[in-house]
């Protein structure tokens, strides 16, 4: 591996990045869709004989592209810890029932909408369970960071979309488990998929008791500490550093938690940030997160568009139609699913909320791509 030539290739996709974000944002348009944009155009375009991808080494297997594929992964992890910074325990139980509610109907009506709609076209069970779980997730990452970029994340309808998204997300992984089990075996894990609920439940629980019970102790020993210290010396500096290492500790053994008992990394992070979020305030975690997640988080949407394959459509002009109705289809069912959702949860909830909440479970990403894959 080149170090230098990673290096370069990194501070250029960084700088264009925040290049085509801010362009993009002129417009009213949020700066990840530059981002990602940017990402179609690294990975597809080619001017002659010069290969954009191929010298920047960003190609499939490229050791630039090895390290962004890491920091994209790092920085969807930030971005949902800093969401959890700003998410109180108490703030997801009061929505808790209508984020279960939107979340659960915005599985089910995607999943079976996409399965009748492939076996309806294609008539083969195994493709129309993939197409359906494809359609399932909404994306905690691009979702997080449109309402972040928005400053809406104190607004109760962002409360519900974000504590919607990550039960979506842990259902999702729970689907998820369902069609891997098939593509391995061509049959239903079922102790698979009671693994992965069971150790979801679990998990949860945990973080809630722990954000509940523990770390408001941890927080008055550091009050403790700090005000000992000031009185024997006025010119002491109270330890925020060491609580933003203990933070970054916690973002990471987490997210790795998570992955560990078949979660995505992002849940982890998510429920970390959590634990932080009654005293981000006095230990100043949101700032500090804020420098990581700017300059990690452009690699995620980078990466993601870079996933996208323009080739595959010059090749099968077909797959045009095909892709715009899967589109249109998991967008409208996903919308109408949240809708019902919020709607069963609180039948006096305003049209606009309504909107808001299915509009803002659109977005789709990860579990989508790792469905492709396998």
């Amino acid at each position: 591996m080149d170090i230098a030539q990673v290096m370069l290739a990194l501070a250029i996709v960084f700088i264009l990045s925040k290049t085509m974000s801010r362009v993009v944002s002129k417009f009213g348009i949020p700066g990840l869709v530059g981002e990602i944009i940017l990402g179609v155009v690294l990975a597809n375009i080619v001017i002659g004989d010069f290969n954009v991808a191929e010298a920047l080494d960003i190609h499939d297997g490229g050791a630039s592209a090895e390290v962004m594929e890491v920091f994209s992964e790092l920085g969807v992890v930030f971005l949902l810890f800093m969401v959890g910074l700003e998410t109180r325990v108490s703030d997801l139980t009061s929505v808790g029932k209508t984020a279960f509610l939107v979340a659960l109907l915005g599985v089910l009506v995607p999943f079976g909408v996409g399965y009748a709609y492939i076996m309806a076209t294609d008539g083969e069970f195994y493709h129309a369970m993939f197409m359906g779980a494809a359609m399932v997730a909404t994306s905690v990452g691009i979702t997080a960071r449109v309402i972040k970029d928005m400053g809406l994340m104190d607004v109760k309808e962002s409360r519900i979309i974000i504590g919607a998204a990550v039960i979506d997300d842990i259902l999702g992984m729970i689907v998820l488990a369902v069609v891997s089990g098939m593509a391995k075996t061509g049959e239903i894990d079922v102790v698979d998929v009671v693994k992965v609920t069971l150790t979801a439940v679990i998990f949860v629980i945990l973080i809630i008791l722990i954000a509940g019970k523990a770390v408001p102790r941890i927080h008055k020993k550091w009050v403790d500490y700090n005000t000992k210290k000031l009185d024997e010396d006025p010119e002491f500096l109270p330890f925020r550093c060491n609580m933003f290492i203990v933070a970054i500790a916690v973002c990471l053994i987490f997210a790795y938690f998570a992955d560990y008992i078949g979660l995505a990394t992002i849940i982890g992070s998510f429920l970390g940030g959590m634990l932080f979020a009654e005293y981000a305030w006095v230990w100043k975690l949101e700032e500090k997160f804020e420098i990581l997640s700017t300059f990690f988080v452009s690699f995620f949407f980078v990466y993601v568009g870079m996933n996208v394959d323009l080739q595959m459509f010059f090749d099968k002009p077909e797959l045009l139609i095909t892709a715009g109705i899967v589109i249109v289809l998991a967008c409208l069912t996903k919308f109408i699913g949240c809708a019902m959702g919020a709607k069963i949860a609180d039948p006096h909830i305003e049209k606009s909320a309504l909107s808001i909440i299915g509009t803002g479970m659109m977005p789709r990403g990860e579990v989508g791509i790792i469905v492709a894959l396998l």
